[in-house]
């Protein structure tokens, strides 16, 4: 079985058909997915989607991209609905520099209150880091992550810095840009990365992996992950599933 580690199927894209496609899930051998966070508005969708299918989990957390005007009124609102039995993180949160669609002191002010947050609730955190590797990791660093752990979702760093998000006990998570042909980074860290500590994931609707690139992603196409990374490793697809999926189960304790 597969366990998409992180999804948005709140999306608008997924209006049209999403009970269609999770409904299809356990027909395609994917077992579990965590649903990823974005804004607090967007929570209560989210919680919708947990409740009407049991394999579903998810995190909340304030991505980088809406941390302007955010309040400690709302790091409130967010310890409130991290109680929630199918809420098993925090995130995703961290930094875009990419973007910047929230100003850079923003980001790094909120994402640390809410790694701070994480602590407080002994939650695991989901980390996005777009261009943006130093300042996350010196306010990892300095916040002290490796207290709850967590996992770098979408990972773009170097082997450099997998060695220390490792040494923090966290995992590192691939998705669609592994199978892209000009992706190289991406695989030599998956090649270096222990088994153990590797989650697959597909960031639904975005990052498609090949051969569907362009179309919009789905869990549907975790499997084309969990092949690429096989063949970097050179074992079994069988084997990648396996670990990957108890992998995910322990990160966020289910």
């Amino acid at each position: 079985m597969l366990f998409d580690s992180h999804a948005h199927y709140n999306d608008e894209r997924f209006e049209d058909d999403m009970d269609e496609i999770l409904s299809s899930m356990p027909e395609n051998n994917v077992g579990l997915i965590l649903n990823s966070c974005s804004e607090i508005a967007e929570i209560p969708d989210i919680l919708k989607i947990c409740a009407k299918y049991p394999f579903v989990y998810a995190s909340v957390g304030v991505h980088p991209h809406e941390t302007d005007g955010l309040t400690e009124r709302d790091m409130d609102t967010l310890k409130e609905y991290a109680k929630h039995s199918k809420v098993k993180a925090i995130g995703e949160i961290g930094l875009d520099y990419f973007y910047d669609f929230s100003a850079r002191d923003a980001q790094k002010k909120w994402f640390a209150r809410q790694v701070d947050l994480a602590k407080e609730l002994k939650m695991p955190v989901v980390i996005h880091d777009r261009d943006a590797h130093k300042d996350c990791m010196d306010i990892l660093r300095e916040h002290n992550v490796k207290e709850v752990g967590g996992v770098f979702h979408c990972y773009a760093g170097s082997v450099e810095m997998a060695k220390e998000i490792l040494d923090w006990g966290m995992y590192i998570a691939f998705g669609g840009s592994l199978t892209f042909k000009k992706s190289v980074k991406p695989k030599e860290v998956a090649a270096y990365v222990p088994l153990d500590r590797i989650v697959i994931e597909t960031d639904s609707p975005y990052l498609t992996p090949e051969p569907h690139r362009g179309k919009r992603n789905s869990s549907l196409y975790i499997h084309y992950v969990a092949e690429k990374l096989a063949e970097i490793k050179g074992i079994s697809v069988d084997e990648v599933e396996n670990a990957t999926f108890e992998n995910a189960k322990r990160l966020f304790g289910i």
